[in-house]
């Protein structure tokens, strides 16, 4: 190859980095300039005062084991705040299929694993404001961090982890689907039938019993009795974070992750 050969070619190279870049912002600037990433901060706190309000009363006198409600509560809002990013990701990624740019991406020098990259990107930008936001919630309603910074940070890495988990799944449903629409108000549902059947507002002695056994083990519970044990009470029945109790949360997150990664790179992958 002679040296003016080479050099066209190097120019022919695509830049992977600049590629994700200019992805990733043709996702985030226009959410910033329609006012649209406000629903990221808006819905935790929505859902906070929507399950904090109605219950503070009955499941104080009912009781938890916990110093107050919203140490009890706030790991749901927390998921409920991942979930609510995931739905908007499988809406965004399912409308990009629906015009047709994965498409179009196919047919561009890009490499294979740009768009899905970028995307997810965007919506650790928009994961990473709706957790504050969820947090800022819990701490208007009496919610605190009780253990050192190292217990506090495991939290926030915790919920990182289990909100890109679940935004990973959603972007492959939202990829693989035929309506933005229809993809997200099915995924509505999940989260609003495993949230309210979990421990994330009662303890699973609450529910009826031939209903506790999915209560105690379902993936919303495990996730929920994780946070709670790295925010820690002050009444010291939040657990204590160890191998046994955190296990099967990351055992449900490496789940996802295992199932969903593989064809979200399958996809990606597709040329036109």
């Amino acid at each position: 190859m002679t040296t003016a050969t080479w050099q066209t070619h190097a120019r022919a190279t695509p830049d992977t980095i600049q590629q994700w870049w200019v992805l990733t912002t043709r996702l985030i600037i226009p959410s910033l300039k329609s006012g649209e990433f406000l629903a990221s901060v808006l819905a935790p706190a929505a859902f906070t005062a929507s399950f904090y309000i109605p219950l503070k009363t009955v499941m104080t006198f009912s009781g938890n084991g916990f110093s107050s409600y919203a140490q009890y509560m706030m790991p749901l809002v927390i998921l409920q705040a991942a979930a609510f990013t995931a739905i908007s990701a499988a809406f965004r990624s399912a409308t990009d299929s629906v015009a047709g740019l994965n498409r179009r991406f196919g047919s561009m020098p890009l490499r294979p694993l740009v768009p899905v990259a970028a995307r997810m990107s965007a919506n650790l930008f928009r994961l990473l404001i709706s957790l504050a936001a969820a947090v800022a919630a819990g701490y208007v309603i009496g919610f605190r961090f009780r253990l050192d910074a190292a217990h506090t940070l495991g939290f926030l890495l915790f919920s990182l982890l289990i909100g890109l988990a679940l935004t990973l799944g959603a972007d492959v449903i939202g990829t693989l689907s035929k309506s933005p629409e229809a993809t997200s108000q099915a995924l509505v549902l999940p989260p609003l039938i495993f949230g309210m059947l979990s421990t994330g507002l009662a303890p699973a002695s609450q529910f009826p019993e031939w209903i506790q056994w999915f209560v105690r083990n379902q993936p919303v519970s495990q996730f929920a009795v994780g946070l709670r044990a790295l925010a820690g009470d002050t009444k010291g029945n939040a657990g204590t974070v160890s191998w046994s109790l955190m296990g099967p949360s990351l055992l449900w997150i490496a789940a996802i992750i295992a199932l969903c990664l593989p064809v979200a790179i399958r996809l990606s992958s597709r040329r036109a």
